[in-house]
Order: structure tokens, then C-alpha cells, then sequence
């Protein structure tokens, strides 16, 4: 790898020297990775579901698995969405080297020069509805000292700088599908910008009724119930809309020439960063905007279009949505660039979405094979002519690769890794 430690625009070169993950693909990189190649979808019938009157969905991807213990007192004011991130967290810092013999966080994470990017749709249900009960019942009787640190949209950020000590930079990203790149974006700006050395960022969502409840009351979530591994169907012509699922994902984002005397593994470069909003519809996708935020991605990273090999598209499988992603995708590139939706094997992670595919795409750069979209059969003629991988996956040697994302509210993230081992 080159030892010039600074960008095309003079800005320190930031990388990642760790990452972790739990979602329904897999507790780790190799796990989700092989889980990708054999093109197992993990769309599942939420039985407890049925007692909801007037949702039409029935399906979710939730992360089944125990989560790992820890003291009470560190994680009384976490409830689940906290807890994904912390364990997510945990096992990027490992990855990374940043622990000590005892499992402590080393010393330099607490000088000032290490924070955190992070978020998610919202805090934890159960907490949210304590909340609430005041309101309904009269009476503060479900409610306690931690209620609210669970509750509150920031609780990942907040619980991961108390549980680490860090005393560095401290950035919500609660943009909803967003939540998760923009963490990305923003802690790579503020470390190529010379303001931390260290950062932590990503996304996590727990799995919530409500949140099918309220696709499902747009008309945006699928419904062929009694077929889960049919469903979701991104860019497909019978494609009827998105699934929700469960994870996080965190990532060590790191001042490339610290982590090269530190002796760190390097996994990746975050090459370029891009987000705008429509400023049109809260709901309704805007291409030009989201074309443009491709394009401001491309243009930070200093490199053209024609250098990407692969994009992972943000691709919900909404009827809108999968149409003006591809148009904006297409006009961004002026080509059929290979694409495809991580979406297809595991819903829509929502707040953790955009660490989530960030992560695998790394690995899927890194290992020069790239996961096709199940369920796509046949492309929807009104999606822009890109080049959609189908059927067993690609083999593409990549040095450059784009991961979209793309929120209510009509914000807009595009980020581009770098292969450091092309």
C-alpha cells in the first residue's frame, strides 16, 4: 500500500481497520459472506404477527439469536437497538486491535481523539411505550430512571461513548435508512479533516411490529405471506414491496498513517462521501437529488464514474423507489454499472441498512465475487437499463465500489471504498 497519507485534496486518507455485525446472514464477515454465496434468503412468517388487525404483512428478518451478557450496570440504559450496537461495536474494536489484554478499550481511545458516529430509526419500543403509558394510564408507574435513555432516538451513540469512556466527537445520525451511511460519512469527514484519529460508526435497528405497521399502512410492504423466501423482489416487474428486518453493523474508521504505525490491518479505504436532500416530498424519492449524491461522492473521491466496478444499491423493492434508483443511478453513471440489493437476502435493516451494506460490500470487494439480487427474475422495464446481477452472483476484480442509501425525509448518502489489496 502507498505510504502517501494524504488525499488528492490534501485531507489525511481515512481507513477501516474493523468491522462487526449481526444480522440474520451471519454473526461475522465470513459467516454473512458464505451465507450471500449460497444465495440463502432469510425472509421469515412473523407468526406473532397474526394478532394485528388491518397489517397485510407477515413478514420480517429478525436476528434469532441469544445476545451476549453483560453487568447490569453497564448496560441499564440500554434497551435491544443499544444492545445490537454494542455487540456489533464490540466485535469491530476486537477486529481492529483497539482492546487491551483485560478487553478494555486501550488507552488512546480515551484522549479526546477518538468518538463516535452513530444511529437509528428510533430508541427501543418497549421503552417508548413506558413512555407513553403516562399519557394512557395516568400515572408514571411504568416508568423509571433508564426509561428515557432507552427511548431516545441517540441511545446507541450516547450508551457506546459511556460504555467505551470516549470523549471525542459525538455525531447522531438518526435519518432514519440513512442512519447508518451518514455515520460513515460523517466520521470519515471529521477524520480526514485532522479532527479525530478514531472513529467509530454504524447503525443498528431491533425488530419492531410497528415499524412492518407502518409500511404496511403505505402500501410499501410485501405481502406474499405464505412464500417468505419469494419476497423481497428489488427491480423485479411483480415486485410488491419492502420487508423489515433486524441487525447492526459498526465499522473503525481510523487516520490511515495512525493506523499504519500502529501497525493496524487495513481493510479498506473510504475513498468518497456524498449527501444532500431533495427538499421535495418527505416520502417521495427525487432522482436528480439522488443522482446528485452519487455524483458528489464520485467527485470527493476525485476519481470518475468509469472507476467503479460495482454498486449496492439501496434497492427496497418499493415500486417508486427501485424506479428512481435506477434512473438516478443511470444518470449518475451514464452506463449499465453492475448492480445489485442486499436488501433481497435480509429486508430492510432500516437505521442499520447503511453500515450493514457497507460492510459486506467490503467484503464482497475484497473477495472479488458479488452477491446477486434473489428473487429478480425479471426487471421491471420501467427501471433504467443497469446492469443487474442475477441469478449465481459475479466475479468482478473491483478497485472502486459505491454503497447507496437513500431515506424519508428525502436524504440522500453515497459512499465509495477503496480496494487497498486490488
Amino acid at each position: 500500500m502507498s505510504q502517501n497519507f494524504r488525499r488528492h485534496d490534501g485531507r489525511r486518507r481515512v481507513v477501516i481497520t474493523g468491522g462487526g455485525m449481526l444480522s440474520a446472514l451471519g454473526d461475522d464477515q465470513e459467516e454473512a459472506f458464505k451465507t450471500l454465496k449460497a444465495g440463502k434468503n432469510c425472509i421469515k412468517y412473523m407468526k406473532s404477527w397474526d394478532k394485528y388487525l388491518r397489517v397485510n404483512t407477515r413478514l420480517a428478518c429478525p436476528y434469532e439469536k441469544e445476545l451476549p451478557s453483560y453487568p447490569r450496570k453497564k448496560i441499564r440504559g440500554m434497551g435491544r437497538v443499544a444492545h445490537l450496537a454494542l455487540v456489533a461495536t464490540e466485535r469491530a474494536l476486537d477486529m481492529a486491535g483497539l482492546k487491551n489484554a483485560d478487553g478494555e478499550v486501550c488507552e488512546e481511545m480515551h484522549n479526546g481523539r477518538a468518538g463516535v458516529a452513530y444511529g437509528s430509526c428510533m430508541g427501543s419500543m418497549d421503552a417508548i411505550i413506558e413512555l407513553y403509558s403516562i399519557d394512557l394510564d395516568n400515572s408514571t408507574s411504568k416508568i423509571n430512571s433508564q426509561t428515557y435513555i432507552k427511548s431516545m432516538p441517540q441511545t446507541c451513540l450516547c450508551n457506546l461513548s459511556v460504555f467505551y469512556g470516549l470523549k471525542g466527537r459525538m455525531i447522531s445520525t438518526n435519518t432514519a435508512c440513512t442512519s447508518g451511511s451518514q455515520a460513515i460519512g460523517y466520521a470519515y469527514e471529521s477524520i480526514a479533516a485532522g479532527q479525530q484519529d478514531i472513529m467509530i460508526a454504524g447503525g443498528a435497528e431491533e425488530l419492531v411490529a410497528p415499524d412492518a405497521g407502518v409500511f404496511d399502512a403505505l402500501g410499501a410492504a410485501a405481502i406474499l405471506n405464505e412464500e417468505p423466501g419469494k419476497e423481497p423482489k428489488p427491480f423485479d416487474k411483480k415486485r410488491d414491496g419492502l420487508v423489515v428486518g433486524e441487525g447492526a453493523a459498526s465499522l473503525i474508521l481510523e487516520d490511515m498513517e495512525h493506523a499504519v504505525n500502529r501497525g493496524a490491518c487495513i481493510y479498506a479505504e473510504v475513498a468518497g462521501f456524498g449527501t444532500n436532500a431533495d427538499g421535495t416530498h418527505i416520502t417521495a424519492p427525487n432522482a436528480q437529488t439522488m443522482a446528485r449524491a452519487m455524483t458528489l461522492s464520485i467527485e470527493d473521491a476525485g476519481i470518475s464514474a468509469n472507476d467503479i466496478a460495482y454498486v449496492n444499491a439501496h434497492g427496497t423493492s418499493t415500486i417508486m423507489g427501485d424506479i428512481a434508483e435506477s434512473e438516478a443511478t443511470y444518470k449518475a453513471f451514464g452506463r449499465a454499472v453492475p448492480i445489485s440489493s442486499t436488501k433481497s437476502y435480509i429486508g430492510h435493516t432500516l437505521g442499520a441498512c447503511g453500515s450493514l451494506e457497507a460492510w459486506l460490500s467490503i467484503q464482497m470487494m475484497r473477495k472479488g465475487w458479488f452477491h446477486p439480487t434473489l428473487n429478480l427474475t425479471d426487471v421491471d422495464e420501467r427501471c433504467a437499463p443497469l446492469d443487474y446481477i442475477m441469478g449465481q452472483g459475479r466475479d468482478i476484480k473491483a478497485e472502486y465500489i459505491m454503497s447507496n442509501n437513500f431515506a424519508f425525509g428525502g436524504i440522500n448518502t453515497s459512499l465509495i471504498f477503496k480496494n487497498v489489496n486490488p
